[in-house]
């Protein structure tokens, strides 16, 4: 997946920031209106949401002139895919997983296990929800953290 540039992140929120529900999208010049405190031309705008639609990161629809534009996933799945797509830059995804989860905080640890206990009771291998708590590996012989330095 792509890393945005400044200017494209820029737009990016503003799409994902629209009015929720809203499927039709924005125009360009919405978009600009939307960016305050940058004064950027219409056409430079323009070109941004163009590049992004070639990335495949937004989808547009005409409207009689004018282009329609909406993000064409979530601000979280896209997230969610950069982070992915870092877990492959590594020598071993199960070492970096690790070395993440130890690294959140007490309640985003509360997230994630509540995320892979559901995840674990639709598509549980043997049928059965996580129940208890896995000890995770030593990684580069570091102590797993303790639950007082999770809460950070």
């Amino acid at each position: 997946m792509t890393r945005l540039g400044d200017l494209e992140r820029a737009v990016m929120d503003v799409l994902w920031d629209s009015v929720p529900g809203t499927s039709d999208g924005i125009t360009v010049r919405e978009v600009a209106d939307a960016l305050d405190g940058r004064e950027l031309a219409y056409t430079t705008v323009m070109t941004v949401l163009d590049r992004l639609a070639g990335k495949d990161m937004v989808q547009r629809e005409r409207e009689g002139r004018a282009w329609r534009y909406r993000a064409a996933a979530s601000r979280e799945a896209y997230i969610a895919q950069l982070m992915l797509d870092a877990l492959d830059l590594g020598g071993s995804r199960d070492a970096a997983l690790v070395r993440f989860a130890r690294s959140v905080t007490g309640t985003e640890a509360e997230v994630l296990r509540a995320a892979l206990g559901a995840e674990a009771g639709a598509t549980g291998h043997d049928g059965s929800a996580l129940t208890g708590r896995v000890e995770a590996p030593s990684v580069d012989g570091l102590p797993p953290r303790s639950d007082k330095a999770a809460d950070r």
